[in-house]
């Protein structure tokens, strides 16, 4: 069958297949990530240090995470410090880590209508100190810190907090500066010099949708992401020169950046092959953090490189550029359902010579159809001859059959990294269009947008010119519309309205090149009907 259809139709087919391929083959097979940390050759720090001293260390840190886990999990811990905020809730434990972080604002209701908590209950949690040596280590998980505050408001300035754990062998001293946009700093200090590891934290389980990623990253100052799923950590790798470390789910992530660059990170297995992520502290070591919604204006406000802890998978090199166009229309209209479409009038606008030159060459081709078959019939003994005359035929017309696919193909990349931009962007989260669209991020409740889409599809589709010879094939092609419709019910409603007002843009184009057909159709009739009298 397939070799019977038109090029445009094979393209159409293609489409589909393409984007079936895409949803399924993500969800079941994710894209694989480097598991060699990269070499760090840029300081003279780490240039001094052996590779065999960094590898002592962290073997002495490995073998412990699973087991770590457990043991901290049983020991007794409770709430020490209270931040409250505009905006979050966020809770200091008595081992001192930041245990507790609730999002306040209502668009990160879950499906209990509960506010979101970024910081799961079980697990590692930000801050969190471990000792190498045993006996330290089980004095720490057993001895309470002290803080200067216990409860405290966060307004427009900073407020720190001080936290003290008196060891046996050390004193252990956390000084924690929080700020109203979600960061903070942080100062670990040990009046010896032991060596231990502070954690990122387990991360977040707020939101993951259909081939949404979570799990852990390790971004490196060549400017590398490095990705480990849930259920992907293999074993122990090592990073040097790192810029930010981040466990993340869909919207949400939890970050530490600021790191010296012969910090060595380690990405641990964790419980059901999850990543655990720590890394090797100094005796006075000074970082920084962000728990919180991965929200790019506010990444950016705090520290432009933050915005690489937001990640859109295979189709990062289009859907970042996408995003900030994005923004900059959401800065002129303030509503992302109209500024997604506008993003498509542009795109239309940009393509428009080609599926101007598409659409004319499809008529052309219509045209031509009924001199193609009568080729066919003549030289149906002689391909090369029947080769040659057809395109000696589409050159004169100035005829290209593949003149309607370069435009279908260039959207393709499009709609994918929007796809995944509208996926993993939180902004777009609880962001309404008009009436009934309360959430672009999500399906559209009512399914409207997508039977509109499937309307749109399939009127397009009957004023598109066509050349079926197998009535069999007519009728395929006229159920795809219905079969693209049922695919979309799902998609986030933002993704659905570009399809339906690209194919809105299609429908006026197309309109538009059958008219000028028309209009040269009936000069031409008027001519001959003139020369007859």
């Amino acid at each position: 069958m397939l070799d019977k259809l038109s090029p445009n139709q094979r393209l159409i087919v293609a489409i589909l297949l393409s984007v079936i391929f895409f949803v399924g083959y993500t969800a079941i097979f994710p894209p694989a990530e480097p598991n060699a940390p990269k070499e760090n050759n840029a300081t003279s720090v780490v240039a001094q240090k052996s590779q065999k001293d960094v590898s002592k260390r962290v073997e002495e840190a490995s073998g412990h995470v699973i087991a770590q886990e457990e043991k901290v999990s049983k020991a007794k811990s409770s709430e020490l410090v209270t931040i409250k905020s505009k905006n979050f809730i966020l809770k200091i434990d008595t081992l001192g880590r930041i245990a507790y972080k609730e999002l306040l604002e209502d668009k990160f209701r879950n499906a209990d209508n509960l506010h979101a908590q970024v910081i799961p209950a079980e697990g590692t949690k930000p801050l969190y100190v471990r000792f190498a040596d045993d006996t330290v280590n089980n004095a720490a998980i057993t001895t309470p810190y002290h803080a200067s505050v216990s409860e405290v408001t966060l307004d427009d300035k900073p407020v720190t907090v001080t936290l003290t754990q008196t060891l046996p062998m050390v004193t252990v001293t956390k000084t924690l500066t929080f700020y109203k946009d979600g960061h903070y700093d942080a100062k670990i200090a040990l009046s010896k010099d032991l060596r231990h590891y502070i954690y990122l934290g387990d991360r977040p389980h707020v939101s993951k949708k259909l081939m949404a990623v979570a799990g852990a990253m390790v971004y490196t100052d060549d400017d590398v992401v490095h990705i480990i799923e849930d259920g992907d950590a293999e074993g122990r790798q090592v990073f040097q020169g790192v810029k930010l470390i981040s466990s993340f789910d869909q919207y949400t992530a939890i970050i530490l950046y600021g790191f010296k660059k012969d910090t060595s990170v380690v990405v641990e297995r964790g419980k059901d092959d999850n990543p655990v992520v720590y890394f090797d502290a100094r005796q006075n070591e000074s970082i920084h953090g962000y728990i919180g919604p991965k929200e790019h204006k506010v990444l950016k406000a705090i520290d432009p490189m933050l915005t690489n802890a937001i990640e859109y998978g295979w189709f990062t090199f289009a859907a970042k550029p996408l995003f900030a166009l994005l923004s900059w229309l959401h800065g002129i209209f303030g509503n992302w359902g109209w500024s997604i479409i506008a993003l498509t009038a542009l795109i239309r606008a940009v393509l428009y010579p080609l599926t101007y030159k598409g659409m004319v060459s499809m008529q052309k081709m219509k045209i031509l159809a009924p001199k193609l078959k009568e080729l066919k019939e003549k030289y149906k003994k002689d391909p090369q001859k029947l080769n040659a005359m057809t395109m000696e035929m589409y050159k004169k017309n100035g005829a290209n059959p593949l003149g309607g696919c370069l435009p279908m193909i260039l959207q393709i990349p499009v709609f994918f990294a929007l796809y995944r931009t509208l996926l993993n962007s939180v902004e777009l989260q609880g962001a309404p269009w008009i009436l009934w669209i309360h959430d672009l991020s999500r399906m559209d409740p009512y399914y409207v947008l997508p039977i509109l889409m499937g309307a749109s599809m399939f009127f397009q589709q009957r004023m598109t010119p066509n050349n079926f010879t197998d009535p069999m094939q007519e009728k395929v092609f006229k159920y795809l519309p219905v079969l693209f419709t049922f695919f979309f019910v799902t998609f986030p409603s933002g993704l659905v309205l570009y399809w339906f007002t690209n194919n809105l843009f299609s429908i006026a184009q197309q309109f538009m090149v059958n008219q000028q057909f028309k209009n040269a159709d009936d000069a031409k009739a008027a001519i001959e009907k003139k020369s007859e009298k």
